[in-house]
Parts: structure tokens; C-alpha cells; sequence
């Protein structure tokens, strides 16, 4: 048992959490991770359960939940489909300047 002065016992890189690594770690601390597909399966089942735990399964729920669900899905939709939005947006700019440059 460490004493009041003394430092406790430096914990492995493997074992910190990410917001515990320091930036110097982070690149051997990302290669320490299970990239398998179970591993991957086990790090979204981990992240579910604690979403869940912490805005759905409660006592007194509210609207956060279902709305932090809700704010990513517009999100990763519209990032889905910017490039088609930015290659429309782009060519109809071109046609219209187009336009208004032969007649004036």
C-alpha cells in the first residue's frame, strides 16, 4: 500500500483509457487495440451499452437521448451526400455566371 508521499504505481499504456493517454502515447496506444472484427464488434457493443445506460435507461429520462441520436443520423447523412450537394451547388453557380456574363 503506497503512503501518502510516495507515487502510485505508473499505469500500463495498454490499460489507459484514451483521455488518460498522453499525446505522445497515442500512437502506440492506438496500435495496442483489437482492429479484429471482434474486437471492433466489442468497442461499438461497449459504446452502446454505456449510451444506453447513461441517456436512455434512467429514472427521470428526457429528450437528449433520442436527440444526440437523432443530430448524428442528419449529420452522417448530410456528410454522406455533401459531395453531390457541393457538385450541384457548383454547376449551377457556373451556368448562372455563365449566363450573365454573355449578355452583360
Amino acid at each position: 500500500m503506497a503512503s501518502v508521499g510516495e507515487c502510485p504505481a505508473p499505469v500500463p499504456v495498454k490499460d489507459k483509457k484514451l483521455l488518460e493517454v498522453k499525446l505522445g502515447e497515442l500512437p502506440s496506444w492506438i496500435l495496442m487495440r483489437d482492429f479484429s472484427p471482434s474486437g471492433i464488434f466489442g468497442a461499438f457493443q461497449r459504446g452502446y451499452y454505456r449510451y444506453y445506460n447513461k441517456y436512455i435507461n434512467v429514472k427521470k429520462g428526457s429528450i437528449s437521448g433520442i436527440t444526440m441520436v437523432l443530430a448524428c443520423y442528419v449529420l452522417f447523412s448530410y456528410s454522406f451526400s455533401y459531395k453531390h450537394l457541393n457538385t450541384y451547388h457548383l454547376a449551377f453557380l457556373t451556368s448562372e455566371h455563365e449566363r450573365l456574363r454573355k449578355y452583360h
